[in-house]
């Protein structure tokens, strides 16, 4: 840990053991007594526990420094730099570095179209409460999964009395988006930050994906897409209900967050993201990673046990 000011960073903790998300604008994060401290444009230092959170969401003009990234990759804290209120991703930093054995089986699943396929019916079931159809391709699941997505958007537009016209946005034109899919775009994006984390803290690619492909994010989509419905949709139009009476004070996606942050923590998300995946990946029919092959050389120094999940260092 040479050249980072202070104190030795602490080891990564479990992932269902932190807080989900801080977001963080027009500020310079740095380290200071081995610690996160944001200091704002007043001078004013706030002190993070960079270790006991998924995420950090990374607003413009935010600046991070070298020793601020090294100690979020050390502590197993992803940053996540998004657009202006968090409702766009552009990029994240790793929080650490995937195990080989479970991207070896996570790719070995996606390339296997049998096992693929077995994996998008246990999402699909998972996310239904009910088993897919039998004889359906993963293209034909993906078109059965569109619709009903389609109904439940209507649906909870109509519990909470919002007008909805479909999810149509653009990210080149954002303040011309509708309301209601401002809230969604905000809300998700919360969402797709903790899902990132949690792949990469259980040793993943978010890149390989198995209903979404082609995408950095694929694996990203097929996990969040599980909890969505449950967790942020719902606030998302609650929030937009509000704002067409004129009861949102304030930043609509500042509100949206926040109650993000609430069910986050109400559902007890963190806890279930690294089970739901393992879950997942099991209904391939491959065998799981376990014992290394018997010709396989071992380690000449051993890493010790680690204290977070299987993709934290340290």
């Amino acid at each position: 840990m040479a050249g980072i000011p202070g104190l030795r960073p602490p080891r990564p903790i479990p992932l269902r053991d932190r807080s989900t998300i801080l977001f963080v604008e027009k500020g310079r994060i740095d380290v200071l007594d081995g610690a996160f401290v944001v200091v704002d444009e007043r001078g004013v230092r706030t002190h993070v526990p960079v270790g006991g959170f998924a995420c950090l969401m990374l607003e413009p003009g935010t600046r991070v420094s070298h020793a601020a990234v090294a100690l979020a990759a050390r502590a197993g804290t992803l940053l996540v730099w998004v657009g202006e209120a968090g409702v766009r991703l552009y990029a994240s930093g790793q929080p650490g570095g995937a195990r080989a054995d479970r991207l070896l089986w996570q790719a070995r699943i996606a390339l296997d179209e049998t096992a693929r396929l077995g994996v998008v019916r246990r999402m699909f079931q998972i996310r239904f409460d009910e088993p897919a159809p039998d004889r359906r391709s993963v293209d034909q699941l993906r078109g059965i999964e569109g619709a009903r997505v389609r109904r439940l958007y209507e649906l909870i537009a109509r519990q909470h009395g919002v007008s909805w016209r479909g999810r149509d946005y653009d990210r080149e034109a954002w303040d011309a988006g509708d309301v209601p899919n401002r809230c969604l775009s905000a809300a998700t994006a919360c969402l797709y930050g903790l899902a990132e984390a949690a792949i990469l803290a259980a040793g993943y690619a978010p890149a390989i994906g198995f209903l979404h492909t082609g995408k950095p994010q694929s694996f990203v989509y097929d996990i969040a897409d599980l909890f969505k419905f449950e967790t942020v949709v719902p606030v998302a139009f609650r929030i937009a209900a509000r704002a067409q009476r004129g009861a949102v004070p304030g930043s609509l996606e500042g509100a949206v967050r926040r109650e993000c942050r609430d069910v986050f923590r109400k559902t007890g998300l963190l806890e279930r993201l690294i089970p739901a995946i393992e879950d997942v990946l099991a209904g391939s029919g491959l065998p799981p990673p376990g014992l290394p092959e018997a010709d396989v050389q071992p380690p000449a120094f051993p890493d010790p046990r680690p204290s977070g999940d299987a993709g934290h260092r340290g």
